[in-house]
């Protein structure tokens, strides 16, 4: 028997308001292909709104997984409990939609900054770290400044920790509205907006595949081959990955198959390419999981 299953992902980000009943003609569109899980990495909306949450639940809850992941991003204001603390009712109620019955009933489990553990129907298991959190950047919500470190209890020289949930050695995805810095991060003039402590981070756990969005021209896949030669002492074989875009007519040149024994495989599923423009497509990712240990016993 294997040790590793074959798991489908769709991974999207930045979708910022898209309704899937009206803004017809983009790559997000129905039918989306069944998954084991989906994964949207913040940027639901463009500003907020329980009117905007609510038309974001809907569009989740119209994709066909047994379990959807959610963070919230830099535009979704309330979702972030700092962003204005003279409004402490905005937050409690928009968090409340998106843990309450609507939710629910579509399928979501929100995630606010941590690690969690997920067993699959499929009898796969994997354990995700996650975190809405970006450098600062302009008047939005969940920012850091440069020289402080959420991902790490030990900081680099001039850096100082603030991790209350750092990533944990061992973990298999991330999931994180922005990225590292240097991959799939660079805006239109070719400066890299990323994340350095994200990355020392990344680099330190080692997933299998990490996942974000909030750079938009930044969208594309990556494996990430780690320049250390070190690999994560959990894989026991070389897990393989496919990739490709979804209902879009270059998902056949986009298809691609990588091995990840000494990488990670970086995903920016951005989906927003300019104002009430999504011409970006989901990624499809059908990733090596590890069997869960029930597995065994049968």
């Amino acid at each position: 028997m294997s040790t590793k299953i074959t798991t489908r992902f769709l991974i999207l980000s930045d979708t910022h308001g898209f309704d899937i009943q009206k803004n017809i003609g983009f790559p997000l569109s129905l039918p989306l292909p069944r998954v084991d899980v989906v994964l949207h990495c913040g940027d639901l909306t463009q500003v907020g709104g329980l009117s905007e949450y609510s038309k974001a639940i809907r569009m989740l809850g119209s994709t066909d997984a047994e379990l959807k992941l959610v963070i919230a991003g830099n535009h979704d204001l309330e979702l972030d409990p700092n962003y204005d603390p003279d409004e402490p009712d905005e937050h409690e109620k928009a968090l409340s939609l998106w843990t309450g019955p609507e939710a629910i009933q579509a399928g979501i489990t929100y995630q606010t900054e941590g690690t969690r553990s997920f067993t699959l129907k499929n009898g796969s298991k994997f354990t995700i770290y996650a975190s809405p959190f970006q450098p600062e950047f302009g008047d939005w919500a969940f920012g850091y400044r440069h020289s402080e470190d959420r991902f790490s209890i030990e900081a680099a020289a001039g850096c100082t920790s603030i991790a209350e949930y750092p990533v944990p050695e061992g973990v298999d995805i991330m999931m994180t509205h922005g990225p590292p810095y240097g991959i799939l991060d660079h805006v239109g003039d070719g400066r890299p907006l990323g994340c350095k402590n994200l990355l020392r981070a990344v680099r330190r756990a080692k997933p299998l595949m990490h996942c974000f969005g909030h750079i938009h021209e930044g969208y594309g896949v990556h494996n990430e081959r780690w320049k250390d030669g070190s690999k994560s002492t959990r894989r026991d074989e070389a897990p393989n990955v496919v990739v490709s875009a979804v209902n879009t007519d270059l998902a056949g040149q986009i298809s691609q198959t990588f091995s990840l024994d000494d990488g990670t495989l970086m995903v920016n599923a951005a989906l927003q390419t300019g104002p009430s423009q999504w011409r970006n497509a989901p990624w499809l990712v059908e990733l090596q999981l590890p069997r869960a240990w029930w597995q065994w016993q049968g």
